[in-house]
């Protein structure tokens, strides 16, 4: 007997092993043949351990996030993949307009511009859709960026350790990772390059083909940091932006990079901006609340 188990929505690396130890198991504990190939799992062998080992798999996959499978004779459900996330360790869904239009234009445009407020998912989201893209291999990479400007970063060149000056600018980034992929996958992709957390000032150079590139906290950047960061972008790369311009640490006689490329960019065919209010926090009531009264506030 010989049957097939598709993996298709999964990361079949994290499920089987990074030495392919679900397969070993399984061929020594039913004494069948384990192939793996094109995202599928192929058993053959006696038809009761064929069946045995099947149901097992099934169990196995049970612990894992679940490919999503949209019914073609529902339209809700079909609108609500669009939304979707998969990664190792969660789905994640759009909890708003603003959010699903997001993730959305990530897919739809080579850079997104997202603007908002703290709590409305900026981050997170892109930092989910960035592994989503690698899993799937769609990209070859992740790039995941921040302006160190408390650090004192100065385009290229970081005095000290680097690691104790910018190691609390870059850990959310670190935190959002620790979400969507586990620890061991995370440190062998930084290892291998294949995931890379750094101050944005180590862009400069580069060209950046077929990443995903994530620059954080860019209501920080000045001009020229904004410039050299998109011109980064190599073939077959996306590249998001996110930032809150209601929380500038620049000096006031510096304009931020964030805000000037809303001007510069806004008719650019291929970049897409995406502006999030209060009504997209999905932090506790009172983030909404809070958000709300500096608004007012700053209209006053």
């Amino acid at each position: 007997m010989k049957i097939a188990i598709p993996l298709t929505g999964y990361d079949p690396a994290y499920i089987i092993g990074m030495q392919d130890e679900l397969l070993k198991y399984i061929q020594g504990e039913f004494g069948i043949i384990v192939v793996f190939r094109n995202e599928t799992i192929y058993l053959k062998g006696p038809n009761e351990k064929v069946k045995k080992a099947k149901a097992f798999i099934q169990e196995v996959l049970k612990s894992y996030p679940k490919p999503f499978e949209p019914d073609e004779d529902t339209p809700e459900v079909a609108v609500e993949s669009s939304d979707t996330v998969i990664t190792p360790k969660k789905t994640v869904r759009a909890k708003s307009l603003g959010q699903e239009m997001y993730l959305k234009a990530i897919d739809e445009y080579d850079i997104v511009i997202s603007i908002g407020p703290a709590g409305t998912g900026k981050t997170y989201l892109g930092v989910a859709k960035a592994v989503s893209y690698l899993m799937e291999k769609k990209v070859e990479r992740v790039i995941l960026t921040r302006p160190a400007v408390e650090a004192g970063e100065s385009l290229g060149y970081l005095p000290g350790a680097i690691e104790e000056k910018v190691d609390p600018y870059l850990r959310p980034l670190f935190d959002a990772l620790n979400d969507f992929l586990p620890y061991d996958r995370i440190r062998k992709f930084l290892d291998m390059k294949v995931i890379e957390v750094a101050p944005l000032a180590y862009m400069r150079g580069r060209t950046l083909n077929d990443s995903f590139i994530i620059l954080d906290e860019a209501q920080n950047t000045t001009g020229m940091q904004m410039k050299m960061f998109l011109t980064r972008m190599g073939w077959r790369s996306k590249v998001v932006v996110t930032g809150d311009i209601t929380q500038i640490d620049l000096p006031s006689s510096v304009l931020s990079g964030l805000v000037e490329i809303q001007r510069l960019l806004a008719r650019i065919e291929g970049i897409k901006f995406i502006y999030l209010d209060e009504k997209d926090v999905v932090r506790h009531r009172l983030v909404q609340e809070i958000i709300k009264a500096y608004e007012n506030k700053n209209s006053m």
